[in-house]
């Protein structure tokens, strides 16, 4: 029996030593970390309207939050502004402590909501890896661009390259909803400020207007906080989750939540414009000065709306890197040769008749405003700018018709 006994103390000895134990969880490289993405509501100041993003890495084992902030930029940089105007940005990744972005986000009155990922120990790992590579200072820079290249583009190729591409997978085949577009989401977004958002919307040329998968719509960081919630991941077993384990506000914060959508323009431009246009020919057919003069200011002042701006557009497209801008059709109706026809404006005040160059100019900038309608109703055009036409065409032509009501007065 002793004998026995021994033999059998001896094995389980034995297989102590040869057999592997399995690892604790604690032992696997990455189980003490655990990866978020933070996501930031809207702003005051017009920069910070579209929202935020970063992704927190959290370490158990030391207590560390750090939360890696793409979308840096710095006023102070060397020709900041003239980079910005020709589309060339170059902004940062940053590492920050989570308790320091709170302070600030909190002082701010902004939301911050934290989604904890389900990943697994080496992606979270890997991951961790990359984002402390790209924070370095040599690498910390890059390439800036509004739509595919921001703050939650950048997070959200990071969590894709970690996740072997699923993300994308996922995201890609699944269609916006209809209508929305880099415009829509950048025009809703920046509503609040009304003239920039005013400024933005006649900016943006038809690729702006494209249709768009959610995977190119996550550009807004609340975008991707809500189409995280929809993927799914598989874990060290391989079996499918859910990616999001928990989502947790860290600040309720104090401002609105953001426009749902774009202001809907496009009645109150038709009023707005029939309007303008009723006035000028009211104000152009009289024979008192002093109301020729307010026809001559009011006609000289869109005269310079419409020059500058279309210098500004024709820029924009010719000169710069804002691809957003480029082919934009509002340059039919923001046509920089009204410019040309100030003269004749003025020399309306002194009762003299419109040059024949003042009215067949003006009749082709009016003909150009009519084709940009023609161009918006025909197939394939894309460009969501009908407000504007409702708004500028009936000026154009209001305008047009008091040169030549001039020369037949002149006439008669």
């Amino acid at each position: 029996m002793k004998a026995w006994l021994a033999t059998l103390a001896g094995l389980l000895l034995w297989s102590c030593v040869i057999l592997p134990t399995p690892a604790r969880a604690a032992d696997v490289p990455g189980s003490d970390l655990q990866i978020s993405v933070l996501t930031f509501g809207p702003g005051e100041i017009y920069w910070e309207r579209f929202g935020h993003n970063a992704i927190l890495v959290r370490d158990t084992r030391t207590g560390s939050a750090i939360a890696y902030n793409y979308g840096i930029f710095d006023f102070n940089q060397k020709n900041f502004f003239l980079n910005f105007a020709r589309g060339y940005m170059i902004y940062r990744i940053a590492a920050d402590s989570l308790s320091s972005d709170l302070a600030m986000y909190r002082e701010a009155g902004r939301s911050v909501t934290e989604q904890v990922l389900n990943l697994t120990p080496a992606q979270r790992l890997n991951l961790r890896h990359f984002l402390r590579w790209n924070a370095r200072p040599e690498n910390a820079r890059y390439r800036y661009d509004y739509f595919v290249s921001n703050c939650s583009t950048r997070v959200r190729d990071a969590l894709n390259s970690a996740l072997g591409g699923s993300l994308q997978k996922q995201l890609q085949p699944r269609t916006a909803p209809l209508g929305h577009s880099y415009r829509f989401e950048a025009v809703r977004l920046i509503s609040p400020d009304l003239l920039l958002g005013l400024a933005m919307d006649i900016a943006l040329g038809p690729a702006a207007d494209r249709p768009l998968t959610i995977w190119q719509e996550s550009f807004v960081p609340m975008v991707l906080s809500q189409a995280l919630n929809t993927i799914h991941t598989e874990n060290s077993q391989g079996k499918a989750e859910p990616l999001v384990s928990s989502e947790t506000t860290l600040l309720a914060g104090r401002l609105p939540a953001a426009p749902k959508q774009p202001p809907q323009l496009l009645g109150l431009f038709l009023i707005i414009g029939l309007g303008f246009a009723a006035s000028l020919l009211i104000l152009g057919d009289n024979r008192y000065k002093a109301v020729r003069l307010a026809f001559t200011l009011l006609a000289t002042a869109y005269a310079l709306f419409c020059g500058i701006g279309g210098l500004i557009l024709a820029a924009l497209w010719g000169l710069t890197q804002h691809w957003g801008g480029w082919y934009n059709e509002n340059l039919l109706l923001l046509n920089p040769l009204i410019l040309f026809l100030i003269p004749s404006w003025i020399a309306h005040v002194h009762g003299r008749p419109a040059s024949g160059f003042a009215r067949w100019l003006s009749a082709l900038i009016a003909l150009l405003a009519m084709g940009g309608l023609l161009l918006h109703l025909l197939p394939g055009c894309y460009q969501d700018n009908l407000h504007w036409i409702a708004l500028l065409l009936p000026i154009h032509l209001a305008l047009t018709l008091n040169l030549f009501r001039r020369r037949a007065r002149a006439l008669g």
